[in-house]
């Protein structure tokens, strides 16, 4: 069997209908997905969260209902119900996709009753300084799960679960409160002087019968839904010790086959790396930097130089650890981390993502399918050409063309396990032009054509393997054998 180009898809956006059809849209959509070479699918997350059915899945209400019990004025999540969605992944798993789930553990909401508590008031911009002594707050840290009971777990969480919150219901107020007598963790990342808080009521992972808890519905959920990797939500906020521990318990030890990928969001390369480093290499992180390096190419007005695009990123000091993306939920427009990639440059960043040899890359549901609600417009027609160069023309040996500000160029040599397989991709910022790359002596007297169809002229490579490779102003061509 020939060896394939693994290539992910986050199915979901953060716009989606709240109409608990996306399961069973997943399912309608699964041979296409096939077909266009997706064979990793990140599905969002699949539990009850603190608004029911309006609820992308992140404010997590209760990690056991799936879409299954009454609870948050609904049975379905905002996807559908636990049924369609065990549906959903063996459909997927039958066609020899591997399934992604998503998966937070840092925090809960929607807690069913409130606790008195003392706490003490925080700086919402340094966690290290006190803003009060110890105060008597009521704090909504309470879980009892009513419409699930004890089913497959009878744990209740209460305020000594958890470290603070952000709402004092006795006075209305919002700020950071931390529980008297706790501790934020030390082994999380440093923005805000200590970023272990950020949402809702922050889970004590240092408390033993938490990790017990959370360890027995990991091993639970993978039982259950028989899913083949975990995306893991907000990392940074977690201590680094915390992962390795969980992910070991829930698959038994056995993690290999288990695949992980965290979302720890900073463009610093050193503190990712530093968080690979300190997790054990548990998990391969997203090319948050690279997302940035793209950010920042789209929007200079070609003042970027493009020979660094690669620079400072996860994909070129760490390959084996990287999943390379565009954008994603987080960085749509209207979201917390917005930083939307605009629409013109969106074909170069998914062929720097797609057809070279390094990361795993993630396509996103959102550019794919689009987002009715912000008005963008589905980019398969574009993705599609650029997804087809990849399952079949992406391989062998990689050379880079980057000697010009503005205008780069890389070359695929192709294998012999993937026949007519080599291409050659130019791309630039500003002005377009002309790059000659060496395809090789197998190539000689080949004639190539732009299966993006921006240049319609056929290309044909010298005696020495040599071509003259084009593309036109703010645009990529990719060129391949004909």
């Amino acid at each position: 069997m020939k060896n394939q180009n693994h290539t992910m898809m986050q199915y979901f956006e953060w716009y989606l209908p709240n109409d608990a059809n996306h399961w069973n849209r997943l399912v309608e959509e699964s041979d296409h997905l096939k077909k266009i070479g997706i064979n990793y699918v990140w599905l969002p997350p699949a539990y009850k969260g603190a608004s029911g059915q309006n609820d992308v899945g992140y404010g997590v209400y209760d990690l056991y209902d799936l879409g299954e019990f009454d609870q948050k004025g609904s049975v379905p999540t905002k996807y559908g119900t636990k049924s369609e969605y065990l549906t959903a992944i063996d459909v997927l798993r039958k066609k020899n996709m591997k399934v992604i789930a998503d998966i937070v553990l840092n925090h809960k909401m929607g807690a069913d009753e409130t606790e008195e508590v003392l706490a003490i008031q925080e700086s919402w911009d340094d966690r290290n300084v006190n803003m009060s002594e110890a105060i008597p707050i009521k704090a909504w840290t309470k879980y009892t799960f009513p419409g699930r009971g004890d089913t497959y777990s009878s744990f209740k969480w209460n305020w000594t679960h958890f470290h603070g919150v952000d709402w004092d219901d006795n006075t209305s107020t919002a700020s950071i409160y931390k529980f008297y007598g706790k501790h934020w963790d030390e082994n999380v990342d440093k923005e805000k002087g200590n970023f272990d808080y950020l949402m809702g009521a922050d889970i004590d992972l240092n408390n033993h019968d938490v990790v017990v808890e959370l360890q027995n519905w990991g091993k639970w959920y993978l039982e259950t839904t028989k899913v083949d990797g975990l995306r893991l939500d907000a990392v940074k906020h977690i201590r680094s010790e915390f992962f390795p521990e969980w992910i070991s318990a829930v698959s038994d030890g056995n993690n290999q086959e288990l695949f992980v990928v965290g979302e720890y969001w900073s463009a610093n390369i050193d503190i990712l790396n530093q968080y690979i480093e300190k997790s054990e290499g548990c998990m391969r992180l997203f090319d948050v930097p690279l997302h940035y390096n793209f950010y920042r190419a789209a929007t200079s007005n070609g003042e970027f130089d493009m020979r660094t695009i690669f620079d400072e990123t996860l994909v070129a000091t760490n390959p084996q650890k990287a999943v390379t993306f565009v954008d994603n939920h987080d960085t749509e427009l209207g979201q917390a981390l917005e930083s939307w990639i605009p629409d013109w440059f969106k074909p170069m960043a998914y062929a720097l993502i797609l057809l070279r040899k390094e990361g795993m890359p993630c396509v996103f549901y959102g550019d794919y399918y689009g987002i009715p609600e912000k008005d963008v417009v589905a980019k398969n027609e574009i993705l599609d050409p650029i997804l087809e160069a990849r399952n079949l023309y992406a391989y062998g040996e990689q050379v880079d063309y980057f000697n010009d500000s503005n205008l780069i160029g890389f070359i695929r040599r192709g294998d012999f396990e993937h026949p007519d397989s080599g291409l050659a991709v130019v791309l630039t910022d500003t002005i377009g032009g002309t790059i000659k790359m060496n395809m090789g002596n197998d190539f000689s007297d080949c004639e190539f054509f732009d299966c993006t169809g921006n240049i319609e002229e056929i290309i044909v490579i010298d005696k020495e393997g040599n071509g003259e490779f084009k593309c036109k102003d703010g645009s990529v061509s990719i060129w391949r054998k004909k």
